[in-house]
């Protein structure tokens, strides 16, 4: 089947709050297409993935898409949010796996990576 097939019917990335062309076309580099696989990655898997494929990184950016999925303005994200937002970021940024849909508190982000690395992270 071939992908506008596949796709047909699916809701573009501009549909989720706060995203437009420049993220959705960052978003293709990275073989993201629709919202639906936005979705189901989660932003941090999916914000991996859009600088892996060279997307411009900034914490804007990321806590954009994040209250985005939230169905969120971006400028909703309160005091008391942006410091665990920009440890996720920095982690992301960093290149270390994105682990909080893992039930890893941000903060062992960086020991977590490293315990991975050597085989003796988390049991998952």
């Amino acid at each position: 089947m071939a992908m506008s097939d596949q796709n047909s019917g699916a809701r573009p990335v501009t549909s989720i709050r706060n995203l437009g062309p420049a993220m959705a076309a960052g978003f293709a580099r990275a073989g993201i297409e629709t919202a639906q696989e936005i979705e189901e990655m989660g932003a941090d898997a999916a914000y991996a993935a859009f600088i892996a494929a060279g997307g411009t990184v900034h914490f804007i950016a990321f806590y954009s898409l994040v209250l985005g999925l939230q169905g969120r303005p971006w400028r909703d994200a309160s005091p008391e949010e942006r410091p665990a937002l920009r440890k996720r970021f920095e982690a992301l940024k960093a290149g270390r796996p994105a682990m909080q849909a893992d039930g890893v508190d941000p903060v062992n982000y960086a020991i977590e990576a490293d315990l991975d690395l050597i085989g003796t992270g988390l049991r998952r």
